[in-house]
C-alpha cells in the first residue's frame, strides 16, 4: 500500500544573516502561529550567546550540536504473522537533520525558566559537548535499535 507518486521535497532558502540552510529550517520549526520574525529573532540572539559565552563562531556549534544528536540507527515496526517486531533500521540522511531538530526543539522548550533564547542556547551547547536531553534521546534511541538487533533479518 504504497502511493504512485512521491510528493517533491521542497526546497528551504538559506537564512539571511548566516546563509545556512539548516538554520533557517530550525526557524521554520520552531515557529508557532506563523510569527516568524519572533523565532528568527530568538534563534539569532540563542548563536550570539553561544558565541559569547563559548569563543567559538555560534554557526560552528550549531552544526555541531546537529551532527551529534542526529541519530544513526532507529526501530521500526514490522508486522509480520499476527506479531509486531521492533526491527532496527539505518535513517535517511534527511531523517537524520529532521529528527535532531525535532529533539534540540523538544528539550529545549522543556528546560526551566528564561528566555527561549537562552533555553535553546544553552541546549545547543550542551549538545555540542555531547550532553543534555537531546543526547539523551539520540543514546535511547540507538539502545532501542542495538537491543532489537535479533530482529535486523526482517529488514524494512
Amino acid at each position: 500500500m504504497s502511493r504512485r507518486i512521491k510528493p517533491e521535497k521542497r526546497e528551504t532558502k538559506p537564512d539571511v544573516r548566516f546563509n545556512n540552510v539548516h538554520l533557517q529550517m530550525m526557524i521554520n520549526r520552531i515557529m508557532l502561529n506563523g510569527k516568524k520574525s519572533t523565532v528568527t529573532r530568538h534563534v539569532y540572539n540563542a548563536i550570539d550567546m553561544i558565541s559569547e559565552k563559548t569563543g567559538k563562531d555560534g554557526i560552528e556549534v550549531f552544526e555541531t550540536a546537529l551532527k551529534n544528536v542526529s541519530p544513526m540507527m532507529e526501530v521500526r515496526p514490522r508486522r509480520i504473522g499476527g506479531a509486531t517486531y521492533q526491527v532496527p533500521s539505518e535513517v535517511a540522511p534527511e531523517r537524520r537533520v529532521t529528527l535532531a531538530m525535532r529533539w534540540i526543539i523538544t528539550a529545549s522548550r522543556a528546560r526551566a525558566g528564561k528566555s527561549y533564547s537562552e533555553k535553546l542556547a544553552a541546549e545547543l551547547m550542551d549538545a555540542a559537548e555531547n550532553q543534555g536531553a537531546s543526547i539523551r534521546r539520540r543514546e535511547e534511541t540507538h539502545k532501542m535499535a542495538e537491543a532489537n538487533r535479533a530482529f535486523s533479518h526482517f529488514r524494512m
